[in-house]
């Protein structure tokens, strides 16, 4: 997949352990786990939100994007 997650980098930019941030945002250290790996399909956006507070950050700094055409063919399926 072509979306990449950056959570450790900015975990990392700020000195913080995943934990710490797992309590701060009010989700597991599983549920941030799996997001930082990419295992998950989606993250609602009030949680996205709280991860950006809590590390000073907006969402495109802990989301990447790297370019594939087959996403252009595989666009009606979502």
């Amino acid at each position: 997949m072509p979306i990449r997650v950056t959570l450790d980098e900015m975990l990392a930019r700020r000195g913080m352990k995943a934990r710490e941030l797992a309590a701060e945002v009010g989700i597991s250290e599983t549920q941030l786990s799996l997001f930082r790996s990419g295992k998950v399909k989606g993250i609602r956006f009030r949680t996205l939100a709280k991860l950006c507070a809590v590390l000073g950050c907006v969402p495109g700094d802990l989301l990447d994007y790297d370019q594939d055409d087959a996403d252009l063919q595989d666009a009606g399926e979502d």
